[in-house]
């Protein structure tokens, strides 16, 4: 990673040259700092003086690996973290090349698992902004600065990156199949959780580390079904959310789950959509959805001051 030097603390025409440290499971490339610098000797926090960790949750990603970390700007990006759920290609080794230190589980464990795993890790190191990124590159790496910003200044808890905003989802090779699917999941998921979102389905998100830490994720489920179901638990704690348009690519090398899986989610939405409302009415209880949502919303981050652009000048003073 390569930081930001500062003019107060470094001449203008020289630039440290980098050092290998080692943040909790992570390899990162970090500049050198002088002493006493408040932010630290691993971090540069680029973005609001915010801590921006990118987890990337993995699973037979050898093909892709690389093309994905080569879009992650390691400018702005703090620290990242590579969770593999007992992958059967050469993903550990590969990445332990791009000078990361994966973690590793013993047996595959699950998408929702491989995510639990990858947010304790960011929050233990110390993230105020956590974002994941698939690493099977269908999803830009290139917008985690744009994500991370939204939530760095105070204006969202939670971003979603949208392959349906904005965007022909079908002409950018998106299944015909799966675009029908997702506009119906989405058009239930809408009515039940209240929200006006264009979809739920995304492997593009980032979240406030308050917003984060406060959600009960270890109770969701260990399948693709988390997604939702931590979407379900922000809303249910009154979290901002903001979406981004997002280009996606659908390459063979991008990893996609077989007809049987893809019917098993969606049935999964509907039950979490219906769990959702249900309990919330009272009717059912919920043991992920049963936390108290009014406490949580009081450790949002607020939007932080807009420093004062100066004086203007006008037409006729040009």
């Amino acid at each position: 990673m390569a930081g930001a030097v500062s003019p107060a603390t470094s001449p203008p025409s020289v630039i440290p040259a980098p050092a290998i440290a080692v943040i909790g499971r992570s390899r990162l490339r970090v500049p050198k700092q002088p002493p006493g610098d408040p932010r630290g000797p691993y971090t540069a926090c680029v973005i609001n003086s915010r801590r921006i960790s990118v987890v990337l949750p993995a699973y037979n990603a050898e093909a892709t690996l690389s093309r994905t970390l080569a879009e992650i700007d390691r400018d702005v990006i703090d620290e990242v973290v590579l969770v593999d759920d007992a992958s059967s290609d050469q993903t550990v080794s590969l990445a332990r090349e791009l000078g990361l230190e994966p973690i590793c589980h013993e047996s595959n464990k699950g998408y929702g698992a491989n995510q639990k795993t990858c947010y304790r890790q960011a929050l233990e190191l110390g993230a105020d902004v956590i974002v994941m990124v698939h690493p099977d590159y269908q999803y830009s790496p290139l917008l985690v600065p744009a994500m991370a910003s939204m939530i760095a200044y105070g204006e969202y808890d939670m971003v979603l990156g949208s392959r349906i905003l904005a965007q022909n989802s079908v002409a950018r090779g998106m299944p015909r199949y799966k675009y029908i699917s997702n506009r119906f999941l989405t058009f239930v998921e809408n009515i039940a959780l209240s929200q006006k979102l264009s979809e739920y389905h995304t492997g593009l998100r980032a979240f406030s580390s308050a917003l984060l830490s406060s959600l009960p994720m270890e109770r969701n489920s260990d399948d693709f079904v988390f997604d939702n179901q931590i979407i379900a638990q922000a809303v249910a704690a009154g979290a901002r959310i903001g979406e981004v348009s997002c280009p996606t690519r659908y390459a063979a090398d991008s990893s996609s789950i077989n007809l049987r899986r893809s019917i098993r989610y969606g049935l999964g939405v509907l039950h979490t959509s219906l769990d959702y409302r249900l309990h919330r009415h009272g009717l059912r209880h919920c043991g992920y959805l049963d936390f108290k949502p009014g406490q949580l919303r009081d450790r949002l981050p607020e939007p932080g001051p807009v420093e004062d652009p100066g004086p203007r000048v006008s037409e006729q003073s040009r």
